[in-house]
């Protein structure tokens, strides 16, 4: 159960338009090391966590990088408002207006459009955490080249903000990842056998346990 909050996680009033930076923009949307691909390789692998500790890690960040996918999707609005045809042509933004008009849609930098291939899910928990450690490096090096794009503070901005969050995010898996490897290192052949049921009574139960993992 997801509870909407109507804010972004961080404030964007983007007042320049820049439809060049909205298509540089928009593989962090779309791409392969993009937010959507994020939030949805971690809401997959949370079910085959094997224990409370990996299942509440991942429901948190999976959760999170939803947030940021809103938050990419309200920058390229803003940089694409108000746009003529003559400069979405400019921009090289023709064939998507083609297909789309001025609405969004989820590609890469090139036009290349998501596509699930974009995560792995092993149902191995260090084979996973492994690709979501790599999947946030790749992240934050995108958003570091996005940064060195523009000179708008407006941008710059929240792109500070997403790149840390990718730092963080990072630090977390690594954790995990350690607690699990020394797990099995100590010779437990399966680090836990815990079932996860997603239903209310689940997130009661475990609600305090749950909170402490983030």
């Amino acid at each position: 159960m997801f509870k909407y909050v109507k804010r972004l996680q961080y404030p964007i009033n983007i007042k320049k338009k820049d439809l060049r930076m909205a298509k540089y923009l928009v593989t962090q949307y779309g791409g392969s090391n993009g937010e959507l691909g994020a939030a949805l390789r971690y809401l997959n692998q949370r079910l085959t966590m094997p224990d409370n500790k990996g299942k509440a890690l991942l429901n948190d960040i999976g959760t999170e990088e939803l947030g940021h996918v809103e938050m990419l999707e309200t920058m390229i609005y803003q940089l694409m408002k108000d746009a003529t045809l003559e400069e979405i042509k400019e921009a090289g933004l023709d064939t998507h207006y083609a297909e789309h008009a001025k609405a969004l849609f989820p590609t890469d930098a090139n036009g290349v459009p998501f596509t699930t291939t974009y995560f792995a899910t092993t149902g191995d928990p260090l084979a996973d955490i492994s690709e979501d450690m790599a999947a946030e490096q790749k992240a934050r090096a995108v958003y570091e080249n996005l940064i060195d794009l523009t000179d708008d503070p407006d941008v710059i901005g929240p792109l500070l903000w997403l790149r840390q969050r990718e730092i963080v995010h990072y630090a977390r898996f690594k954790e995990l990842f350690e607690h699990y490897e020394k797990k099995l290192q100590n010779g437990n052949n399966e680090i836990v056998n815990t079932k996860y049921i997603p239903n209310n009574d689940y997130f009661i139960t475990n609600l305090n346990n749950y909170n402490n993992y983030m």
